[in-house]
């Protein structure tokens, strides 16, 4: 098997993790079991992972990761946004 179809098979089942939990967080707006702190590191890491992916010029990790990217941050930016309307209350 090719290493790059091999990197991608995984990258998409990782990335697609991250969609169930990205739809049911936008529908519901109920962010109070997602850890802020995880979700901060995770997005962390994940941005690190594109420059990574960059460096190395892998296509299978750098799209992954975008798209994880832009999951894990909307997430992140609802969990600040409840946050928010929690203190102002």
């Amino acid at each position: 098997m090719d290493s790059n179809l091999l990197g991608f098979i995984a990258a998409g089942l990782t990335t697609a993790a991250f969609i169930p939990q990205t739809i049911q967080s936008w529908r519901s707006r109920d962010l109070s079991g997602i850890s802020l702190t995880m979700y901060s590191l995770f997005t962390i890491g994940v941005t690190l992972w594109i420059m990574y992916a960059m460096l190395i010029q892998s296509w299978p990790v750098l799209i992954a990761n975008v798209i994880t990217l832009g999951t894990s941050g909307s997430i992140l930016y609802l969990k600040i946004q409840s946050l928010k309307k929690d203190v102002q209350i």
